[in-house]
């Protein structure tokens, strides 16, 4: 894109740190903003590792990375983001801190196009509550993990949002190979996690109902109507099944679909749990037990269906800072 050149990236958790693979494999100068200088060793190794794991894949070769690598700089300053034309604002989920890093842009980058937050749940009019200056160029960029692999990112607008951010943002993600949608307006969970979590509440319920166990369940999804999803939509498949049946299917159905208020039991006391479960969690428990997976091989499953995504035409040189 001939309107912006330099990138800045805010928050190096998972999302920051594969946006930065993604804006580099693509020949766009990135700057890193290291909040924790001491843990600049360590971003650069995540960022390395993701590279590794590209040219496992045969997607690029060693020299190949390097040139790529020459595109990211880390900075410690908010005035040293001040060439940016960007920036993907990837910290914590919470409106303070947003909000704070939005002042800090507002005062150290004088040629902002927009300003995308990766936030998976708060809504546009939250986040610009408290700007000023770049109060028309806040809007959500939520991307899905790891951002250089899949493709879809959603966006969604405050009404204060200029039409010119908005368009500059979905630009950008079309010039670095990924399929922007635009919502009309704000929804929780915004269009990905909305449709996930119905799903999810589905199962739970699926669950606690006693109809079945949840290795039921993901057999259900791995061999049944989910790797049909993955080439063709859900309006697509209905609309060629036709809507007789659809409708009696409707009618049978949705009567029974869960309206949960609130994180349901089966969920909440795992939260609570002073265990803290999930497969991460020191007990390595949850609907599963994890003591005994092969965690990469795991990884190895989850990115599968990913890595035909992560291709792209690479910089043939160096950057030249």
């Amino acid at each position: 894109m001939k309107k912006i050149d330099v990138i800045g990236i805010v928050g190096l958790g998972m999302i920051g740190n594969s946006l930065a693979v993604l804006t580099t494999m693509h020949g766009y100068r990135t700057l890193c903003y290291a909040r924790t200088p001491e843990k600049i060793p360590l971003y650069e190794e995540k960022f390395d590792q993701m590279y590794r794991e590209m040219e496992a894949h045969g997607l690029l070769t060693r020299e190949q990375t390097k040139i790529c690598r020459s595109y990211l700089r880390y900075v410690t300053s908010y005035a040293e983001l001040g060439d940016c034309q960007a920036v993907f604002e990837a910290i914590a989920e919470d409106p303070a801190q947003k909000r704070a890093c939005y002042r800090e842009l507002e005062e150290n980058c004088p040629s902002l196009l927009f300003i995308g937050s990766c936030s998976s749940s708060i809504k546009p009019e939250i986040l610009s509550a408290s700007a000023e200056k770049y109060k028309d160029r806040v809007l959500v960029t939520h991307p899905f993990y790891p951002v250089h692999m899949v493709p879809y990112f959603e966006l969604c607008a405050s009404g204060e949002t200029s039409e010119g951010a908005v368009h500059t943002a979905m630009e950008l993600l079309t010039d670095l190979d990924r399929k922007p949608v635009l919502l009309k307006k704000s929804n929780p969970g915004f269009i990905g996690n909305y449709l996930q979590f119905a799903l999810w509440a589905a199962a739970l319920k699926l669950v606690e109902d006693g109809v079945c166990d949840p290795r039921d369940i993901d057999t259900c999804l791995k061999y049944s109507f989910c790797p049909r999803y993955t080439s063709i939509g859900i309006f697509e498949h209905f609309d060629n099944g036709g809507y007789r049946l659809n409708r009696a299917t409707c009618d049978a159905v949705f009567p029974n679909l869960p309206r949960y208020d609130e994180a349901p039991a089966l969920v909440r006391e795992k939260a609570e749990s002073p265990d803290a479960w999930g497969a991460r969690a020191p007990e390595k428990r949850g609907f599963y037990d994890w003591n005994q997976v092969d965690m990469t091989a795991y990884q190895e499953r989850v990115n599968a269906p990913y890595w035909k995504f992560a291709a792209c035409t690479l910089p043939e040189e160096e950057c030249r800072w």
